[in-house]
């Protein structure tokens, strides 16, 4: 079996300075065991798949349906994968049925709009509710400082922002603090705080001025991804917790400068509460994959 594969550079304008997802086209007749096996050999942060909505999808005007996996298993939602899929089917002849791409995946529907930028167009996506928010308690935030080898007084605020992933967030004094960690990825494997099962840990330090906004990182070592270079699920509930209050309702979060990326994203909160994240996408690789 041979099917149509792009991979998609997301959060830069740039076929190397984002972060690239796979996408294989029309994989209903997978199995699991094959989609998993794919994403473990590309050993990308994310592989997707595309496949027809299901009843329910449909019904709620889906256009497609995505499996996202990492090298380490599945995830109900992923930001970049979000942007690379939609980037994907619509290159390869995708129509939306309404006014924006409507994708179906674990987390339900997720909706998407193209923004005009100069002579083209930025993804972004309405992020979804969080499944977790709220404070970290006292044992986990030590457990979680311990992981980033940093004093628990090093934290400025934390929060559960968690999408689909698993995500808590941890805000340090500013920008080079988040550059500067060189976190224990021995001890962040083995975190498993609350009932989630598997944890990522996102840090978020503000620049003095201008834009960027902020840096970001993302580490998730226990599906495989030591560090993430851009991360479109935590800098939607990043857009949550601070936008708007710590920080403006639009910014610009910088992602994958310590990765030697320059991925930049794109987060809005408008005035009723929603959050939308965009960026950049660009197809780097057109082919078939055999199955």
């Amino acid at each position: 079996m041979r099917l149509s594969f792009r991979q998609v550079n997301v959060f830069s304008p740039t076929a190397t300075g984002g972060n690239p997802v796979a996408v294989v086209h029309d994989a209903d007749g997978l199995t699991d065991d094959q989609m998993a096996a794919f994403a473990r050999w590309t050993n990308l942060s994310e592989t997707t798949f595309l496949l027809t909505p299901t009843g329910a999808g449909r019904d709620g005007g889906a256009d497609y349906r995505v499996r996202i996996w990492t090298p380490g298993g599945e995830l109900p939602f992923a930001g970049h994968p979000t942007l690379g899929t939609a980037h994907a089917w619509l290159e390869a002849g995708g129509e939306p049925s309404g006014e924006g791409v409507v994708q179906e995946c674990g987390v339900g529907l997720v909706r998407l709009r193209r923004d005009p930028v100069g002579d083209g167009h930025r993804l972004a996506f309405a992020a979804p509710p969080l499944i977790r928010s709220g404070a970290v308690d006292d044992a986990d935030l030590a457990q979680i400082a311990r992981s980033l080898r940093i004093d628990v007084s090093d934290v400025v605020r934390s929060a559960w922002v968690d999408n689909g992933p698993g995500w808590v967030a941890v805000q340090l004094q500013d920008a080079d603090a988040v550059l500067a960690l060189e976190p224990d990825l021995a001890v962040m494997g083995d975190l498993k705080v609350g009932v989630v099962g598997e944890l990522g840990i996102g840090v978020v330090g503000e620049y003095a001025t201008g834009e960027p906004a902020v840096e970001v990182r993302a580490f998730v070592p226990g599906i495989g991804v030591a560090e993430d270079p851009v991360t479109g699920s935590l800098n939607a509930g990043l857009g949550q917790w601070l936008a708007g209050d710590v920080l403006p309702t639009s910014y610009i979060a910088s992602q994958g400068t310590a990765l030697g990326r320059e991925g930049r994203v794109h987060v809005d909160k408008l005035p009723d509460g929603e959050v939308w994240v965009g960026g950049d996408t660009v197809t780097t690789i057109v082919g078939q994959v055999a199955f």
